[in-house]
């Protein structure tokens, strides 16, 4: 009796865990824009000079791709910062040669390369390259983004005018993420049920809520904005830049604004399942401040919400069955509904314990390589645990 009554304890807690955040996902994501849709293609009425900033490090198999895509920007006011991270591959040739190909009035002097040669000591080193680059920009908005991600030629245009019509100091342009494998689609998907959980982001335009939001893709700020909270000196130790950019925004009470962005900014985030889980160990103890006890917490509430619901399914028995039944139909929900934002069919629900666990074990590696390392291993520098940790916002 004791052990149904578990049961169904357990088995409340997480339905009404999901059917809450069902409910709210449904009712806050519609407030959500997509500056995709036709009613968004705009221009600004104040053609600002903005400044793109982009950091690289041995990045010569994306870094021309990335660079060509935003030469071909519809949006006439705009530079290219491109940083050549002391990069020990053809990343900085790549670069100066597109420089140079430039020839045309309307591009000439477009693009411009920075050479980094050398890191300060305490800072990362793509925060460093980003610092510099802005350090020499012209532009009233800054945008942050990375040496992979391919834009569409009007997607800077659309994002303007929507900054300018909310208004925003901080845009964040939410990418199409480039899928190639089953086991890519079923952890993005993954990724997306933690996303929806995690950071709501139908609450980030409210100023009296917490939730914020930064992607590396695509993070666009007011110059002004991005100097009051202290530049990126402010996070030049931190893993996580482009969410701890959001963060500082949000807390400093700048209007924080995050839009879809449809097939206007794609990125191939990593290849194949066991690079992603690879991958998530740089990221993921980073996260959780580096400190092990939140992690373990982590792990078993993450193991609660995703695993549970199918393991107590299979084990209960009778009305017992109903809580569970109810989650997991919720959870099935939430899929069907991230449907209409990425093109991963809502049958991958039935992947979600596995790409659960691999989650979780790559939580679980993040930490113990850290702790054992003593630090993280990025783009072949190290950086010291401690040092990250005084370096946390």
């Amino acid at each position: 009796m004791a052990w149904r009554t578990c049961l169904w304890i357990a088995g409340s807690l997480v339905a009404w865990a999901w059917v809450s955040r069902l409910v709210e996902a449904a009712m806050g994501m519609r407030t959500v824009a997509d500056i995709s849709r036709p009613e968004w293609d705009l221009s600004p009425a104040d053609q600002a000079l903005v400044t793109i900033i982009v950091p690289a490090r041995n990045e010569e198999a994306d870094i021309e791709r990335t660079l060509t895509s935003l030469l071909r920007l519809d949006y006439e006011n705009y530079q290219i910062i491109a940083v050549d991270d002391r990069s020990t591959d053809s990343t900085g040739r790549i670069i100066e040669e597109l420089a140079r190909s430039q020839s045309g009035a309307a591009t000439r002097g477009r693009l411009s390369v920075l050479h980094v040669d050398r890191l300060p000591p305490g800072w990362l080193g793509k925060t460093h390259a980003m610092w510099a680059a802005a350090q020499q920009a012209r532009g009233d908005w800054l945008l942050f983004t990375d040496a992979d991600v391919c834009f569409q030629p009007d997607s800077l245009r659309r994002a303007l005018a929507y900054a300018e019509r909310e208004p925003a100091d901080h845009l964040v342009v939410l990418p199409r993420i480039i899928m190639k494998t089953p086991g890519e689609r079923m952890m993005v998907a993954f990724f997306q049920t933690l996303f929806l959980f995690g950071h709501r982001p139908w609450k980030v335009a409210d100023p009296r809520a917490e939730d914020h939001m930064g992607v590396g893709a695509f993070n666009l700020l007011r110059r002004s904005s991005y100097e009051a909270v202290g530049s990126y000196k402010r996070l030049r130790m931190e893993v996580l830049d482009d969410m701890k950019l959001g963060k500082v925004v949000k807390k400093a009470g700048f209007r924080q604004r995050n839009v879809f962005g449809g097939d206007l900014i794609s990125v191939y985030w990593v290849r194949g399942t066991l690079g992603m889980v690879a991958n998530l160990s740089k990221n993921l103890f980073a996260i959780l401040s580096f400190e092990w006890p939140r992690t373990m917490l982590t792990c078993l509430t993450l193991a609660f919400l995703n695993l549970w619901p199918f393991a107590g399914f299979g084990l209960a028995s009778g009305v017992a069955r109903i809580p569970y039944a109810i989650a997991l139909l919720a959870l099935a929900l939430l899929y069907v509904g991230m449907s209409t934002k990425s093109p991963i069919p809502p049958y991958y629900f039935f992947l979600h314990p596995i790409s659960s666990t691999l989650f979780i074990y790559a939580l679980l590696q993040s930490a113990v390589l850290t702790l054992v390392r003593d630090g993280i291993i990025w783009r072949g520098t190290k950086y010291a645990l401690a040092e990250l940790r005084r370096g946390k916002v």
